[in-house]
């Protein structure tokens, strides 16, 4: 039987089309299919899955079947191609042409285009990689029974975390009288809660009304920033990022404009960068911190050149601090909104990493400050805050024992315990492979290694993290899916025991003896 490699190869050639035009063809079809793809496919390495095998079918005009390499006829479709279809439909009459002249043309076996069905282009500029075309691949190899290591994503409960039982027993014991909808902000209990936990850490001017419980962070970014963005208006925000931030932006109508942070200077916000790209259409300051992807802390000196540059033009201040008790080294972590009494700033933070306990989706946001000037963006908030009906009320319930009493979390964060000491196994064993640096986290479970493109020829970070993957069984993040902007990084989640580590890095650092791109 011949191979997809082959039988990919002899329909390619057989229409006279190169790698770049069918990734081409892919952009205009809204089909995520990069150069490293294609190689991997032509060179033998692997196979795609069922979506991007339907793509590829179409478009050179032959059967799935027969290009798995299986004996069926070449072709079964009376058609064009589709990506030659776009010519053929130049010579039909315009009521007869596809109105979305950028995507391939699907015919009728009349010859007649097929209205199509496109993903928004508001999806145009968003950008999650965490789980991309990478974790898709890796998803594809498990199902062909191989063993995948995991170190893409921050999700503790795999490797061995567990949530604190007296979180479990309280859920039980409350989930008959969280049946029904609470109060669209969260159940009062939860909101009290966090009110108190935002009065420990400083930040001024709270009330009940302005804590907004979510379905995990990521749903509040997303509330937050379509209540506040027009087209055009454009947000500030860290690269390398977590990105649905700047996807949350994009999506809104805004423009995300990346500030950066300098790994030199343990990887805090370059200010001087962030100065120069203020314009008259910034209308905020995205802060993350502790940081994901870099696992940096900012200092109380950092913090306030921040404040004092939101102030001098009158920017608000969202501020990610969901590893805000995941700080190590006896270090403490400051909330920026307590140095800001006199701006409008918006605080997130949650449950998912401190407890151990992603899957529940419990976070929140909490508004501070001058409250005044954001009166209409408040409303806007509410408004979208009631569409959404609520957050998960189980999840909610548990909020005031997580937050109250003994934090386990604390056990994790110190000499012995497990975060603490994987973070600096794993520091200390990528620092010491040839052609690799990393600096020192201090909080969160990260760490953001630096590459030397020149040795090893990396152009393409996708490529690096597709080939470590085949040949080593290890996925990793790359740094572009940070939105960071050169193929010179990754990152890497230390939440596996010590052990695990060192398998990982041994494979990492043999990978890499013989890596050329």
């Amino acid at each position: 039987m011949e191979s997809f490699s082959a039988r990919l190869k002899t329909a390619m050639d057989a229409r006279h089309l190169k790698q770049i035009d069918i990734v081409h063809a892919a952009e205009r079809a809204g089909v995520k299919l990069g150069k490293s793809h294609i190689s991997q496919y032509v060179g033998g390495k692997t196979i795609p899955r069922t979506e991007t095998l339907r793509f590829l079918a179409d478009t050179l005009g032959v059967d799935e079947e027969w290009l798995l390499g299986h004996d069926t006829p070449e072709t079964s479709h009376p058609q064009p191609p589709a990506i030659l279809a776009e010519t053929a439909q130049s010579d039909r009459p315009q009521s007869q042409r596809n109105t979305t002249s950028n995507h391939p043309t699907i015919l009728t076996e009349e010859g007649i285009p097929m209205r199509q069905f496109h993903k928004s282009t508001k999806l145009d500029n968003v950008l999650y990689d965490v789980r991309g075309p990478v974790v898709d691949e890796a998803a594809r190899m498990e199902e062909a029974g191989m063993h995948v290591l995991k170190l893409n994503i921050g999700n503790p409960a795999p490797f061995g975390f567990r949530t604190p039982d007296e979180v479990v027993y309280d859920m039980g014991r409350q989930l008959t009288d969280t049946e029904g909808y609470s109060a669209s902000k969260g159940l009062f209990s939860a909101r009290k809660a966090i009110m108190q936990y935002a009065q420990l850490k400083n930040i001024p001017n709270v009330g009940i009304e302005d804590i907004y419980t979510g379905n995990g962070v990521s749903e509040l970014i997303n509330l937050s920033m379509s209540a506040l963005l027009d087209n055009g208006d454009e947000v500030l925000v860290p690269s390398p990022d977590y990105p649905l931030w700047t996807a949350c932006v994009n999506l809104a109508g805004g423009t995300a404009v990346h500030y950066t942070c300098d790994e030199k200077s343990e990887w805090y916000p370059d200010i001087d960068d962030m100065r120069a790209k203020i314009t008259d259409r910034t209308v905020a300051i995205v802060l993350i911190n502790p940081n994901n992807p870099t696992g940096a802390l900012y200092p109380p000196e950092v913090l306030q050149q921040i404040v004092d540059l939101a102030r001098e033009h009158q920017l608000m201040i969202f501020s990610d601090e969901i590893y805000d008790r995941l700080v190590m080294d006896g270090l403490k972590h400051v909330s920026i909104a307590s140095m800001a009494p006199d701006l409008f700033c918006v605080t997130f933070s949650g449950l998912s990493k401190s407890h151990m306990i992603a899957g529940y989706r419990i976070g929140w946001m909490v508004l501070s400050g001058n409250k005044r000037v954001a009166k209409d963006y408040i409303e806007g908030l509410n408004m979208l805050t009631n569409m959404r009906i609520c957050s998960n009320v189980p999840a909610q319930s548990i909020v005031q024992t997580a937050l109250g009493g003994h934090q386990s979390v604390n056990d994790y964060i110190v000499p012995g315990g497990r975060i603490h000491d994987q973070r600096d196994y794993i520091y200390e064993a990528l620092n010491a492979i040839d052609g690799v640096t990393a600096v020192k986290p201090k909080a969160a479970f990260y760490i953001f290694p630096k590459l030397d493109v020149k040795k090893f020829n990396i152009t393409d970070d996708e490529q690096f993290a597709l080939d470590l993957l085949h040949d080593k069984r290890i996925l990793i993040t790359r740094g572009g899916g940070f939105n960071w902007q050169e193929p010179d990084h990754f990152r890497i989640v230390y939440l596996p025991r010590i052990e695990v580590l060192k398998d990982a890095v041994d494979k990492l650092a043999d990978f890499l003896s013989y890596y050329h791109q």
